[in-house]
């Protein structure tokens, strides 16, 4: 690791991998604080586009967090011959993902309502700063030790402050929007359709497009047939429906952005009955 680094900081275990490295958590020598350490393995980065991202996270990551409670903060970045490091928050957990799976039912609609606010006032305050988060899931998205969620890994974040759209093929199966999958140039409402698949997750306790493979989970995506299967969203309130009707729509044009979803009415009610009627 870098000399500087190990200056600054005492390196500990290991507490998580990713694609392309591992987290683990580590100490300031100076206050004696509690972070996160991201370490990128600049071997694993193969591909032109990885190398690309992985090289301006550091920067992208400290745009969208500016100001931004509800981001995991950057607070140092270092590089070496071998890595790229991140010194970042340190969430103890979980994450959404492992809340979902942990409540082994669907999530009640107020609990459901509070998390996407939060989540939403997230990505609004990335797109604010023209930062596209491009990898919104429940993996994603931690738990600080208050309890509070904090929006994590921006490692497949795009730039759009400059007024152009992006194209590549960048975010998780389940979870990306049509026009990735379609190559289409996109912009910021990729995030919206994400969260959307999010709270569908949340409410249905499964996603709205699936597949055994990868080709096929784009294939479903690339259709973008949104349906209410009885079994699952027999309970789900007309409000939530039409909330993610808006959020999780092929059409770009009619999809909502990050501040309109605050302001729908099931948001605003915090999964109350004052929602919307189909």
């Amino acid at each position: 690791m870098s000399d500087q680094l190990n200056k600054d900081y005492d390196v500990g275990a290991l507490i998580g991998r990713g694609r392309f490295g591992a987290v683990f958590r580590c100490v300031s020598r100076i206050s004696g604080e509690l972070f996160a350490l991201k370490s990128i393995d600049k071997a694993l980065l193969t591909d032109p586009l990885d190398y690309d991202l992985s090289s301006r996270e550091a920067k992208l990551h400290r745009l969208a967090a500016a100001g931004n409670p509800l981001a995991v903060q950057i607070h140092a970045d270092y590089e070496d011959d071998e890595s790229i490091h991140l010194v970042l928050d340190f969430c103890p957990g979980p994450d959404l993902f492992d809340r979902i799976a942990e409540k082994g039912a669907p999530i009640s609609e107020p609990e459901a309502a509070m998390l996407m606010e939060d989540l939403m006032e997230a990505i609004a305050a990335c797109h604010r700063r023209g930062v596209v988060h491009r990898d919104v899931k429940p993996e994603n998205v931690v738990f600080d030790s208050e309890g509070r969620i904090r929006i994590v890994d921006f490692g497949s974040a795009g730039w759009i402050g400059d007024g152009g759209g992006m194209r590549e093929l960048v975010g998780t199966p389940y979870y990306v929007a049509p026009e990735v999958v379609r190559g289409d140039e996109y912009g910021e409402k990729v995030d919206v359709w994400s969260a959307g698949v999010v709270l569908y997750t949340m409410l249905g306790g499964v996603p709205p497009f699936y597949g055994e493979t990868a080709a096929e989970i784009f294939e479903a995506v690339r259709w973008g047939s949104l349906r209410f299967p009885s079994r699952v969203f027999r309970g789900v309130s007309s409000g939530a429906k039409d909330l993610l009707r808006r959020m999780i729509c092929k059409e770009v044009s009619r999809r909502f952005s990050a501040e309109q979803v605050l302001r729908h009415p099931w948001i605003k009610s915090r999964g109350g009955t004052s929602s919307p009627e189909d």
